[in-house]
C-alpha cells in the first residue's frame, strides 16, 4: 500500500437513474504537456484553455518558465509568450520535474541541443526510472550527459555548440521517444529523421504542424513511419489553443450512459485522434449508439462531440492489434461487456499487467465480486454478458489504489440491479478529479461511505 496516505474511502455506485445532460471532460495529458513546451518555444502569444492542472503538467510549465517563457495564469486559461525557436536561456538552479515521467522526457530533448547546461531532478519514483532511451539518441546528437547513477536522475545535459541532426530507429514503440528525438531535432541543422516501425500516439508531429514547423510523415506498405523535422525552422504561436479532452477520461461516462437504460448525454470537445479512439470503434462494433458530431481541428489535432445513447450491445471480439489505441479503457469495456448480449473477448493485454496494478487480475477479481461470468488468460479477458443489469452487482472491488478501476466499477453500479462498492474512491482525483461531480450532475448516483 505504499505510495497512498490516508484513509481510503469507500464509494458505492447505486443504479435506477437515467444519466441525462452535457458535461466536457478534463483536457488531455499528453497534450497538456506539450502546449507549454511548443506554446514556451513558438514566437507570439498561445493563449490555452482546457489545459489538465495536474502536478505532472504544471511541473513542465515551471521548467518552461525557468527557460524564457512567460507563463501566466489568466481566468480559466493560460497565456504563454514564447521565446522563439532556438532562443531558450540556460535555467537558473534545477528543473524538478517531480513525479513527471513525460514532461521530464520530452523536455531533455527540448534541451539536449542547446549550447547550455541544465541539470534534472524529480522524486524517488521519478529518479528510479530509467532515462536511457531518450539519452541514447541525444547523445548521437552531441549531447554531453553526465549522472551520479546511471542514466537516472538527477542528470545534467549540455548540448553541443552544433548539434548533429540525425536519423533515428526507434528501438520500442514510445511516443516519448519519438517525441523526445524530434523536439531535439528543432533546434539542429538540416533534417533529423525518426523512423518508427509501430505507430504510437502521434501528438508530436502534429503539434509541430500546428505551431508551423515543416514536418513530413511518410508510412510504408508495412506500416513503418518515417517522420522528417526540418531544423531551425519558425515555430508560431496558436492563438487560441485548445486542449481536447482525454478520452481515457471520456471512457468512462461513455459506457455508463451506454448501459444504464434512459441515459443520453452530451460530450463536449472529445479528442478523435485515430491512435486514440480504439474504445469508441470497439463500442460501435457492439452496436453502441454514438453520434460523432461537429468534427473540427484544434491546434492540429481532431475533436469532435460525442452524442451517446443507451443501447443494446452485443458481445465481439476485440483484436489485438487495436490494444495501443484503447489500453488504459479495457477495464471499463469489461464492465461494458458485461451488458452486452454474448461473449466479449479481448487479446493482446500484456500491458495492462504492469500498468498501476495488475489492471488485468484486478478487473477479473472485480467481475467475480459483482457475479460476472468470465475466463482470464496471460493476456486475455473473456467476459459472458447478462444484456442487462440483472443479477450484477452487490459486491465490494478492491481498487490496488488504481483510478482506473475503481471509476470503471462505479459506472457498473449505476446500471446494475444491485449497488456495487469500491473499497477506495480518493486515488480518482489523480486522473479525473471532476468525475464524481459529473457524474453527479448527469443524475447519477455515487456515495461516499464511512469508514467504520
Amino acid at each position: 500500500m505504499s505510495g497512498h496516505s490516508g484513509q481510503a474511502s469507500p464509494v458505492r455506485a447505486i443504479g435506477g437513474s437515467a444519466l441525462k445532460g452535457t458535461v466536457r471532460v478534463p483536457g488531455d495529458k499528453s497534450i497538456s504537456h506539450r502546449a507549454f513546451l511548443f506554446g514556451g518555444l513558438a514566437a507570439g502569444r498561445t493563449r490555452v484553455t482546457g489545459l489538465l492542472e495536474g502536478e505532472d503538467v504544471l511541473a513542465t510549465g515551471r521548467a518552461m518558465r525557468q527557460m524564457g517563457a512567460r507563463i501566466e495564469r489568466d481566468g480559466a486559461a493560460w497565456v504563454i509568450d514564447g521565446v522563439g525557436n532556438g532562443a531558450l536561456l540556460e535555467p537558473e538552479g534545477v528543473l524538478d520535474f517531480g513525479n513527471a515521467g513525460t514532461g521530464s522526457r520530452l523536455t531533455m530533448g527540448l534541451v539536449g541541443t542547446y549550447d547550455f547546461s541544465a541539470t534534472f531532478v524529480g522524486d524517488a519514483s521519478l529518479s528510479r526510472r530509467p532515462m536511457a532511451r531518450v539519452l541514447d539518441p541525444l547523445r548521437q546528437m552531441g549531447t554531453q550527459v553526465v549522472a551520479r547513477s546511471g542514466d537516472r536522475l538527477p542528470l545534467s545535459l549540455h548540448g553541443p555548440r552544433t548539434a548533429a541532426p540525425i536519423v533515428y530507429r526507434v528501438p520500442m514503440a514510445s511516443a516519448q521517444v519519438k517525441s523526445a528525438v524530434l523536439l531535439a531535432g528543432l533546434n539542429a541543422p538540416g533534417t533529423t529523421t525518426v523512423i518508427e516501425p509501430v505507430m504510437t500516439r502521434d501528438h508530436t508531429e502534429r503539434m509541430l504542424e500546428g505551431f508551423g514547423a515543416n514536418v513530413a510523415v511518410d508510412t510504408d506498405a508495412a506500416g513503418v513511419r518515417t517522420i522528417r523535422l526540418e531544423g531551425q525552422g519558425r515555430l508560431v504561436a496558436v492563438p487560441d489553443f485548445v486542449v481536447p479532452g482525454d478520452p481515457s477520461s471520456a471512457a468512462f461516462l461513455v459506457v455508463a450512459a451506454l448501459i444504464v437504460p434512459g441515459s443520453d448525454i452530451l460530450i463536449e470537445n472529445a479528442l478523435m485522434n485515430p491512435t486514440r479512439t480504439g474504445l469508441i470503434d470497439t463500442l460501435r462494433e457492439m452496436g453502441a449508439d454514438i453520434d460523432i458530431l461537429n468534427l473540427r481541428e484544434s491546434g492540429g489535432e481532431t475533436v469532435a462531440d460525442l452524442a451517446v445513447r443507451h443501447s443494446t450491445l452485443r458481445g465481439v471480439t476485440v483484436p489485438a492489434a487495436r490494444a495501443p489505441s484503447m489500453i488504459d479503457e479495457y477495464p471499463v469495456l469489461a464492465v461494458a461487456a458485461a451488458f452486452a448480449e454474448g461473449t466479449t473477448r479481448m487479446e493482446g493485454l500484456d500491458e495492462l499487467r504492469v500498468k498501476e496494478s495488475d489492471r488485468l487480475a484486478a478487473v477479473a477479481a472485480g467481475l467475480a465480486a459483482n457475479r460476472v461470468v468470465h475466463e482470464e488468460g496471460p493476456d486475455w479477458l473473456s467476459v459472458e454478458g447478462r444484456g442487462s443489469g440483472k443479477g450484477i452487482g452487490g459486491g465490494v472491488v478492491a481498487t490496488h489504489l488504481d483510478h482506473r478501476i475503481a471509476m470503471s466499477f462505479l459506472v457498473m453500479g449505476l446500471a446494475s440491479a444491485e449497488p456495487v462498492t469500491v473499497d477506495d474512491g480518493t486515488m480518482i482525483a489523480t486522473s479525473f478529479p471532476e468525475f464524481m461531480g459529473l457524474v453527479d450532475g448527469l443524475g447519477g448516483t455515487l456515495e461516499p461511505l464511512a469508514v467504520a
